[in-house]
């Protein structure tokens, strides 16, 4: 191996953060393949790679540089990221366990040939989903089982609510990057977890209402409401309950204005 791959930051940042990727100690215009590549904790494996010329100097900086083939085309200095596939169609790359990071393997390649010539060069970048100073404190609050994200802050912080999809579960890995940037955010299950509802049909809109009341009571949560953040079928389960929610706010102030 004859090049050298450097990252700004090195070593490890957060999944949310921009990552800066530079090869040095090439030809001048050499043609080089970048290849990125990860396994989820279930030792799924996720792949990008993208075909670049190195400048008149033999440096390679892919905030300057665009790419000419593979993955994605153009000036896209995450695009390694950003465009992992899975080696096995169908699989969504999703993080399980927040307090541990992904680790990209980034490689360099001679040539544009579809699987890559001679190894040039590699690093091992860290990705946390954990950021610094971030607060993760599970709940059991009457039927709330949820995971709650707080700022390394004083606080108190804008309130979120973060429900994910159709497989049901808990899934941490946005609310846990969201407390990154100052929001407390509750990541809530509503079935298919510990003992909750087996089923989506058998759950009732008062579950939300409850975890609303846990965020608004909390000492670190900034009243007079929350947020809600709504993935797949936690999207229209956001707006049923904002609906349902405003309608009896309308009855109530109507039923005291009668009075």
């Amino acid at each position: 191996m004859a090049a050298t791959v450097t990252l700004e930051p090195a070593g490890r940042c957060c999944w949310d953060e921009p990552v800066r990727i530079a090869v040095r100690g090439l030809a001048p215009e050499q043609p080089v393949t970048l290849r990125a590549s990860l396994r989820d904790e279930k030792g799924a494996l996720f792949r990008a790679h993208a075909r670049y010329c190195a400048d008149a100097d033999g440096q390679l900086d892919l905030a300057r540089a665009p790419a000419l083939g593979g993955s994605f085309v153009g000036l896209e200095p995450m695009g390694l990221f950003w465009a992992l596939e899975p080696e096995k169609p169908l699989l969504r790359l999703v993080k399980r366990d927040v307090q541990t990071p992904f680790a990209v393997e980034l490689e360099v390649f001679e040539g544009h040939e579809p699987e890559g010539g001679r190894l040039l060069g590699r690093a091992v970048h860290e990705r946390d989903f954990l950021p610094p100073g971030v607060r993760r404190e599970p709940v059991r609050a009457g039927r709330v089982r949820a995971t709650l994200f707080l700022p390394p802050d004083t606080g108190p912080f804008p309130g979120i609510i973060d429900l994910f999809g159709s497989g049901g579960g808990l899934c941490e890995y946005r609310a846990s990057l969201l407390a990154g940037r100052g929001f407390a955010v509750l990541a809530l299950a509503y079935f298919r977890f510990e003992d909750l509802p087996e089923y989506l049909n058998d759950v009732s809109l008062d579950y939300f209402e409850e975890a609303v009341d846990f965020m608004l009571q909390h000492s670190k949560v900034k009243g007079p409401s929350v947020g809600l953040l709504g993935f797949s079928k936690g999207e229209p389960l956001c707006m049923q309950f904002w609906t349902n929610r405003s309608s009896m706010e309308v009855s109530q102030r109507l039923t005291q204005g009668h009075r």
